[in-house]
């Protein structure tokens, strides 16, 4: 089997992390008992580029219970547990291409490993194995049967693709699914990014000024995160709507100019470019720490950084410090690359139970539908979220009430009224 990670001897340790996460994956987990006994992905070759987590470790022996030829590499340099990597390796048989820290290369290279193995359904965070194979691989596409795309950065980039008609086969945008964005997004990205935060500075929260870039679902989560430890949160928007609903949910609201005069710490998760610039970070008092969870290392120009400053050191692992002319010293975690996997290890296992369930539920109805489906950025089907909503509520303990003939009548007629 070809693969390509750091340490075959790594994998105990991974199986014991994976154990762990499991244990806080309910919904996946009987997904995956079902798969066992239907074999749905039966002969199929799913081709994953993916954060090398030990959830993503869960989501990929699902896969291959349901029968498919799996295989993985990363989507972020920075983000993958290397003994997870190995792991999957050596206990699960899955070829897996991803090493942490890997350079811009080996990343593409690794990219190009699992296309050499010609999947039928690719898994997307970010949207990097779809562009290689429109701009590189298209000999591909005729095997190619559809695609998932789990991030928000990636949704757009696919649906920019479909508005300029090149897209050439169905993408089902997990991401928009209620029980993905919902939960993953504000929960995962609020907790994991301070966690980042945290592990890399060890700084406290309380009494800062924390600056949020973004106020969508990733930033709300983040806001409420860094305001619940204490924080004073200002938010950073560019969009009106969300720009009225942070104010309305308590925290101060301005252009990045002025907070960048105020802020102890910076966090981007915009999904665009240039978000914060020298022009910024020429306002930003001594000690500003600055950060990204956003899915590409855009947000912040480090490369302008870089230009500008006198001197630079890694003060600590993965922490950047950069001297400017002036004195002032401006901190980056992680090269302004994902803080929440560069330096921590990602979303919490129960909200990525559900993310991934969509991941594979999203790849079995892929293979049952995706020869009618156009070639165009879809929605998860309503049932498919209605369901793992119900699969983890029930997993939890939780009970609801259920609907009356009634009551049923009343909501689908129009002659009830006054």
């Amino acid at each position: 089997m070809d693969f390509d990670v750091k340490d075959k001897e790594l994998a105990a340790q991974g199986a014991l992390r994976m154990e762990w996460a499991e244990r806080s994956m309910p919904v996946l987990n009987s997904i995956r008992e079902r798969f066992e006994r239907e074999k749905p992905l039966k002969g199929v070759r799913i081709g994953a580029c993916l954060h090398v987590t030990t959830e993503t470790g869960v989501l990929m022996k699902t896969l291959a219970a349901g029968g498919a030829d799996a295989s993985l590499c990363a989507s972020n340099p920075l983000s993958t547990q290397d003994d997870l990597a190995a792991t999957l390796v050596v206990n699960e048989g899955i070829p897996v291409y991803a090493i942490k820290g890997e350079d811009r290369d080996t990343y593409f290279g690794h990219l190009r490993a699992i296309l050499d193995r010609s999947p039928n359904i690719t898994m997307d965070d970010g949207a990097d194995l779809v562009t290689e194979v429109l701009t590189e691989r298209k000999d591909l596409i005729p095997e190619i049967i559809g695609s998932t795309e789990e991030t928000t950065t990636g949704v757009i980039r696919l649906r920019a693709m479909a508005q300029d008609g090149v897209l050439q086969f169905p993408v089902i945008a997990v991401n928009d699914a209620n029980t993905k964005h919902f939960f993953d997004n504000r929960y995962g990205t609020g907790q994991s990014s301070i966690d980042g935060i945290i592990r890399a500075t060890n700084r406290l929260i309380a009494g800062s000024v924390f600056v949020v870039s973004g106020y969508g679902w990733c930033g709300k989560g983040l806001a409420s995160r860094a305001s619940g430890m204490g924080a004073s949160v200002v938010v950073t928007e560019v969009d009106p709507l969300p720009a009225l609903e942070a104010v309305m949910d308590g925290f101060r609201v301005m252009p990045m100019a002025d907070a960048a005069k105020i802020g102890d710490f910076f966090c981007t998760v915009t999904g665009d470019k240039g978000v914060i610039r020298m022009e910024h970070i020429d306002a930003m008092k001594d000690g500003a720490i600055i950060s990204n969870s956003g899915h590409f290392d855009v947000e912040i120009d480090v490369a302008a950084l870089e230009k500008a400053a006198k001197g630079k050191r890694e003060i600590r692992f993965l922490v950047d410090e950069y001297t400017m002319k002036d004195g002032r010293r401006i901190i980056v975690i992680g090269g302004g690359r994902l803080v929440n996997l560069a330096t921590a290890e990602g979303h919490p296992s129960s909200v990525m139970d559900m993310s991934f369930a969509n991941q594979a539920l999203a790849a079995e109805t892929l293979v049952k539908k995706g020869k009618e489906m156009e070639n165009k950025v879809y929605s998860v089907p309503q049932e498919i979220d209605d369901e793992i909503a119900r699969l983890k509520l029930e997993s939890m303990g939780v009970k609801i009430d259920t609907l009356t003939p009634e009551q049923e009548e009343y909501l689908s007629s129009w002659q009830f009224g006054t």
